[in-house]
């Protein structure tokens, strides 16, 4: 049976925007969102090898063919099963450095070589769109360039590009009119690219300046949403102090849309045309997260900038809308970050090229417990054959020399456990009982992080980008996915089952702060459908236009249902895992069988960042489950030997254990 997409009612909001030029009006007429080009039963399968793929840092050179080669080859024997090439600055700032002008044909002939190789040796090429992120023109046009309320006349600008020192203008991600000026010459220079297997063209993490975002038109639309006119407090700069929480509230839903329509939208619908796939992460973006990772073909994630429980934002969006592949952007500044500038452009990561797989272990189990099934190593450097000397600051350092410690056989045997998680966590499909309501009405309304946040990540400052938020952990045992007012206001309850998306749940849980009057309409609704829903808190209307008795009629009735309740009482609903201190998971179905994958309970202590060799700290653990499963109620002991996760098979026979074989050891060089 066809399941169904949601994706259509989010880029339905595209009517409360600006006109849109002749040219993109015709192209959007012509086309639909990606997704849609694919009936559910037939959507192409993205890494169909499920190996890990790696980043591919070109820096700013002459690129031979003879080293494309030799290193996708290296790649190819030692477990990978693609690359993305992502165009970055000359090694070490070499402002000598002679390269080719960034998209000319010169430049465009390693690029179609590449692909044309991977394609010969079954790897997965994908593109990062642009030089270095986010999208940046080197001649962008005047007035396509991103901008906020107080500085719309100076061009927002980047230096380490391709071109450096040369500097590149960003483009403004709130007008699809800049963005496809700028893909009309991205496709031009990856036609031939894009021929062959289809390729991903991928979009990095929000990394542009989004306190006080505006663009042309915006202070129009948002007097047409809100009724009132935002441009005194833009102008005052005083949308974050606490007396206008409910301002900020509207700003960010009039943002939001715009992030949406006019940059998510195009970017995905732009890849389907040229017979592409999307990939992109959306995190820090100021928008709705889970809407904004429903508009691509592939949700991707990052760790550990950002904690591995993100991912499920990612994985829920993948969910609900049938789309089976959730990467990461993997080990970024994994033992903490040094900056670009650092030795005169020399800098590196911490313990770069001595990096442990076992820590790393922790990190991609970590990511599978939370739904991501798709690793990108961040990841490998080009060098040129007989040099092993550049690499990228941030990353760490994937090698073809074996003085490193990620290269060789130990290369190898991580890349292949990684690869044998990804196919089981890529079976059937994400299982859930309990949808939980996403709780970014809060983070519009809460503003800046705690102090102490901001001290561990400078560069980290509103709470819209949801960056530590997790599902409640003591419903950890029914495998929770979000959902948000948009998936609610077309589900509906029947036969037992919340049919949400393309998921049915067994009950919803809402334990927000604040929450739209229409998502309170919708829960009612569901609830006197016979949803059982745990109300855990009383919310509150955000925003400045308030329903002050019609928001606390619905909340009473709703309050008054006998399958509401604050604690779960009303909720008959057996969880898929019982247990204390249950360890992180994730469980995929395929038919009757589930295959659950238990992350090392060391997992759960991470952060950013990591200690280095701390994965050798762990003693083992033993924690005792109980697993609900066809019709019956089994024990288990789960038995983690140190660094192990434990992966099993439920069927109607009961739980088998699948040994996956790997448990890395220290290395000393």
């Amino acid at each position: 049976m066809m399941k169904r997409s949601l994706l259509f009612a989010a880029l339905a909001l595209s009517a409360w925007l600006p006109t849109v030029d002749a040219q993109t009006a015709s192209a959007d007429a012509s086309s639909s969102s990606p997704m849609s080009l694919y009936p559910s039963d037939a959507r192409p399968h993205y890494y169909p090898s499920h190996k890990p793929c790696t980043r591919w840092w070109w820096f700013a050179d002459d690129i031979d063919s003879r080293d494309v080669r030799d290193q996708l080859v290296y790649l190819r024997d030692h477990g990978f099963g693609g690359v993305e090439i992502a165009w970055v600055y000359p090694a070490f700032l070499d402002t000598a450095k002679r390269r080719p002008e960034f998209l000319s044909p010169e430049w465009q002939a390693p690029v179609n070589e590449a692909k044309r190789i991977a394609d010969s040796l079954g790897l997965s090429c994908d593109f990062t769109y642009g030089t270095l992120w986010p999208f940046n023109d080197l001649h962008l046009p005047d007035g396509d360039q991103t901008r906020t309320y107080s500085d719309t006349i100076k061009p927002a600008e980047r230096l380490y590009t391709w071109d450096h020192p040369r500097m590149a203008r960003i483009i403004n991600h709130l007008d699809r009119n800049a963005f496809y000026r700028y893909a009309n010459k991205m496709n031009d220079a990856l036609r031939k690219a894009y021929r062959g297997t289809p390729s991903g063209v991928f979009v990095d993490s929000w990394e542009v300046e989004t306190l006080y975002a505006w663009t042309d038109g915006f202070g129009d639309t948002f007097y047409n949403q809100h009724g009132y006119r935002i441009e005194p407090y833009m102008e005052a700069q005083s949308l974050m102090e606490e007396a206008n929480r409910d301002v900020f509230y509207d700003y960010m839903s009039t943002l939001s849309g715009y992030v949406l329509n006019e940059f998510y939208g195009p970017y995905g619908e732009n890849a389907a045309r040229q017979g592409a796939f999307s990939r992109a992460q959306c995190a820090g973006a100021p928008t709705d997260l889970l809407t904004a990772y429903t508009l691509v073909d592939v949700s991707e994630t990052e760790a550990l900038l950002y904690e591995p429980s993100f991912s499920k934002i990612a994985a829920s969006a993948a969910a609900l809308t049938s789309k089976p592949v959730v990467s990461a952007e993997t080990f970024t500044c994994t033992y903490g970050w040094t900056g670009l500038l650092k030795d005169n452009g020399h800098g590196k990561s911490p313990y770069q090229g001595k990096e442990q797989p076992a820590d790393l272990k922790l990190i991609c189990d970590a990511l599978f417990a939370n739904g991501t099934n798709q690793i990108f190593w961040h990841g490998f450097a080009f060098n040129k054959k007989g040099q092993n000397k550049q690499h990228f600051y941030t990353t760490v350092q994937v090698s073809m020399n074996d003085d490193d410690y990620l290269s060789g056989r130990a290369l190898t045997e991580f890349n292949d456990y990684m690869t044998r998680v990804s196919g089981y966590m890529r079976r059937g499909h994400s299982y859930s009982d309990l949808a939980v309501y996403m709780p970014l009405e809060d983070a519009w309304m809460n503003g800046f992080y705690p102090d102490e946040f901001r001290k561990v990540m400078k560069w980290v400052w509103g709470q819209y980008e949801l960056r530590f938020i997790d599902t409640p952990k003591q419903y950890k045992g029914m495998q929770p996915l979000w959902v948000n007012g948009r998936f609610l206001s077309q589900a509906h309850y029947a036969d037992g089952q919340l049919h949400c998306g393309d998921m049915t749940f067994k009950a919803l849980y809402v334990g927000v702060d604040h929450m739209e009057l229409a998502s309170l309409q919708h829960i009612l609704r569901l609830a006197r459908q016979g949803l059982p829903v745990i109300l855990a808190t009383t919310p509150k209307e955000p925003g400045t236009r308030k329903h002050h008795s019609e928001y606390t009629a619905l909340l009473q009735q709703l309050q008054a249902l006998p399958n509401v309740s604050a604690d779960g009482s009303a909720m008959t609903v057996q969880p898929l895992i019982e247990g204390h201190d249950l360890p992180d998971f994730w469980a995929r179905q395929e038919g009757d069988e589930l295959y659950i994958f238990f992350a090392n309970p060391m997992t759960q202590t991470i952060k950013y960042p990591l200690e280095y060799c701390y994965a050798f700290t762990d003693k083992g653990a033993k924690r005792d489950i109980t697993v609900n499963h066809h019709g019956r109620s089994e024990k288990y002991s789960l038995r983690f030997r140190p660094t192990e996760s434990i992966l099993l098979k439920v069927t109607k026979k009961g739980i088998e254990k699948i040994e996956l074989g790997y448990m890395p050891k220290k290395i000393e060089k």
